[in-house]
C-alpha cells in the first residue's frame, strides 16, 4: 500500500492578502539586517520542510507490483537463483526491453529497504514465460539475505525495469566491430548472462571473449551454461583469484589477466562490455583506452 504523505499547511505562512482598497501610502522605514534575519530563517525553515515533503512524494511515486517467487536455489557459494512470476503483470514484464536493465525489489516487511537487482534472464524470457530471473548475492544484514531465505510462493514487490541497459547499438553492426571483450566479476555476471542469451551477433564476430572472475570455482555461477554460451560464439576465460593447486586456468584478477593477454589488433573495430567490481571496471577501461579503444565503445549498464 502506497504511503500517503500530507504536506504541512503552508498557506498561512506563504500567502499574504492585501486589502481591497488602499487610501494612503506610507513608505515603511528601511528594514535592518536584524529585522530581516527572522524572515530569512523562516523562509529557510519552510524550504526545508517543503523539500523533505517533496522528496517523500517523489519516493512514493514508485509503482510496486506484488509477484510470487517460483524458484529459489543455490547458484554458487553465497549466490542464489531467484525466479519471480510476473505473468499476471504484463505491463511489468514488458517494461524490461534491454539486457542490462535492473529493478527495485522490496519485501512485504516494513523494516526492509528496497534492493536494486539486475535482471539475469533476457527480455524474451519475460515476454514468453512471464518470469524475471535473478542472480542474487546473499549479504549478511541486507534485503538480499532475507530474499534468499524466502520460500516458493512467498510474495515480494517489484518496480518496473529501469536503467539504460547495454547499448549494443554502439558496437553494431557486427561486421564493423569484430572484437567484443566482456568483463564480469562475482554477481556482475547476472546482466552479462542476459546479454549473451539475448544475442548480440557474437557468431558474426571474429573475437568475442568473456573474462569472468571469481575467488574460486565454488563462487563462479552459471558454469552449467558455459557450453551453450560457447556455442553462440563467446570464448570464456575463467579467472580465479584464490584457486586451489589443481587449477590450470587464469589466476589473479580479471584486469591483470586481460593485461597479460590483450590481443587487440584493431582498436577502431573493438567494443567492450563491463559489469562488476568498480576497481576492475576502472582498470580495464584504462587499459582499453590506452590501447586506442574509444570510450563510447566501452559499455556499462548504469
Amino acid at each position: 500500500m502506497s504511503a500517503i504523505v500530507h504536506f504541512p499547511n503552508l498557506t498561512s505562512s506563504l500567502c499574504f492578502h492585501a486589502p481591497q482598497r488602499t487610501q494612503f501610502f506610507i513608505r515603511p522605514p528601511p528594514m535592518t539586517l536584524s529585522k530581516l534575519s527572522p524572515l530569512r530563517h523562516l523562509s529557510h525553515h519552510l524550504r526545508r520542510r517543503f523539500g523533505v515533503s517533496a522528496a517523500a512524494v517523489k519516493q512514493d511515486t514508485t509503482l510496486w507490483t506484488p509477484a510470487p517467487l517460483v524458484k529459489i536455489s543455490p547458484a554458487a557459494e553465497s549466490l542464489f537463483h531467484i525466479t519471480i512470476d510476473v505473468s499476471d503483470s504484463p505491463e511489468l514484464a514488458s517494461s524490461y526491453t534491454k539486457a542490462g536493465q535492473y529493478l527495485q525489489l522490496r519485501l512485504q516487511d516494513p523494516d526492509s529497504k528496497p534492493s536494486f537487482l539486475a535482471i539475469a534472464s533476457p527480455p524474451s524470457v519475460s515476454w514468453s514465460k512471464g518470469v524475471f530471473e535473478f542472480l542474487v548475492k546473499s549479504v549478511a544484514g541486507s534485503t538480499a539475505e532475507l530474499l534468499c531465505g524466502l520460500q516458493k510462493g512467498d510474495v515480494v514487490e517489484l518496480s518496473s525495469a529501469m536503467g539504460k541497459g547495454f547499448n549494443i547499438d554502439e558496437i553494431s553492426p557486427a561486421e564493423n566491430y569484430q572484437t567484443v571483450l566482456i568483463f564480469a566479476t562475482g554477481s556482475g555476471i547476472s546482466p552479462i548472462r542476459s546479454l549473451i542469451e539475448a544475442g548480440f551477433g557474437a557468431d558474426k564476430r571474429a573475437d568475442v571473449r568473456l573474462y569472468y572472475g571469481a575467488r574460486n570455482l565454488d563462487r563462479m555461477a552459471y558454469q552449467e551454461r558455459f557450453k551453450e554460451w560457447k556455442s553462440t560464439g563467446v570464448d570464456i576465460v575463467q579467472v580465479l583469484s584464490q584457486p586451489d593447486n589443481s587449477w590450470t586456468g587464469g589466476r589473479g584478477y580479471v584486469q591483470a589477466a586481460f593485461a597479460r593477454e590483450k590481443g587487440i589488433f584493431s582498436p577502431q573495430s573493438t567494443g567492450a562490455v563491463l559489469c562488476g567490481q568498480k576497481q576492475m571496471a576502472e582498470e580495464v577501461s584504462s587499459i582499453l583506452v590506452a590501447d586506442g579503444v574509444s570510450v563510447d565503445k566501452i559499455l556499462k549498464n548504469f
